[in-house]
């Protein structure tokens, strides 16, 4: 609304209760429907005594819910009302109702600072229920058997070995290694080594694993005893990779890495063979031999004349616990 002249300032207007004089008494208790109220300060309030307005600061003063007369009141003294205007730089209380989604700033929630990650369960959001606005819990609406994003690596060189660190721990019991992109210049196979802090076991692998060939031809293979776990079966032309381009997929699955029970490992590859350029596929199960914990995975090129290219991307997830 347009106004001719100065814009009414608005306040949190308040009509104290009736105040009773007692003579010989100069200090009063504020109250607004018998609760204590406290103004912003005595230059916040209009006071009438005796049907005159009285001065602030040089009349009365205010501390808290305490009105005090600069002087004892007497019989017959009158307080006709006091009001308090709140604070007439603000808006004062809103009325409900007022404030409609035209007059919400565009940025209220981007001009917020991000959370960099998942919220924890006590976090809440605001929901609209059947058009009531209403709070929920995140534990309440986060999703259930899931994978959860734990780790990426994404080769920037041409490395041997590609190993990010700690991934698995007691959060999960399974983890899933997702092989998003892979190229692998000058060669064929792709090994697999389990893990801690202190290095990584390099025997007693058993493995087996089932494969076929374009056009069907066997790729069975296995070990009770070797030094990796060998997710194509093998290093031959049979089961090298085209390097010329991103033509080998897989998922690894790793159970109960981070405990002191057997690690479980099963893995699933197909890939593009760099010899005759036709489809093959290989079956993994393995496990490292003895009942040991593991927070960490390696993948390795089988020979030093083998190396990641820059575009491979390998993945780390956690399985929701059910």
């Amino acid at each position: 609304m347009a106004y001719i002249g100065k814009e009414p300032i608005v306040g949190n207007f308040q009509k104290c209760d009736a105040i009773t004089v007692v003579n010989g008494q100069a200090a009063y208790t504020l109250q607004v429907s018998s609760t204590n109220v406290t103004p912003e300060s005595a230059n916040h309030m209009l006071v009438s005594l005796n049907g005159i307005l009285q001065a602030p600061v040089t009349s009365f003063t205010v501390s808290g819910s305490t009105l005090t007369f600069a002087s004892n009141l007497a019989t017959g003294d009158v307080i006709d009302f006091v009001i308090l205007l709140g604070n007439v730089l603000d808006l004062g209380t809103v009325s409900d109702g007022t404030i409609t989604a035209a007059k919400v700033a565009n940025d209220l929630i981007s001009g917020k600072t991000a959370l960099a990650s998942e919220p924890a369960d006590t976090d809440e959001f605001l929901v609209s229920d059947a058009g009531t606005l209403k709070r929920i819990d995140y534990s309440l609406i986060k999703g259930g058997g899931s994978w959860v994003l734990v780790d990426t690596q994404t080769v920037s060189s041409t490395p041997t070995s590609i190993e990010p660190g700690a991934v698995f721990s007691a959060t999960y019991d399974t983890y899933v290694i997702v092989i998003r992109r892979y190229n692998n210049v000058s060669g064929g196979g792709l090994h697999l080594q389990l893990g801690t802090s202190g290095g990584y076991t390099t025997s007693g692998y058993r493995w087996n694993g089932s494969g076929v060939g374009d056009g069907g031809g066997s790729l069975i293979t296995g070990s009770s005893s070797d030094s990796v776990i060998d997710l194509l079966g093998g290093t031959s032309s049979s089961y090298a990779c085209n390097s010329s381009q991103d033509c080998l997929s897989g998922v690894i699955w790793v159970h109960n890495p981070f405990n002191t029970a057997r690690t479980s490992v099963h893995a699933e590859m197909a890939w593009e063979n760099s010899a005759d350029l036709k489809v093959h596929i290989n079956n993994v199960g393995a496990h490292p031999g003895t009942d040991t914990q593991h927070d960490r995975w390696k993948l390795i090129c089988p020979s030093g004349s083998q190396t990641f290219e820059a575009t491979t991307i390998i993945q780390t997830f956690g399985v929701v616990n059910a």
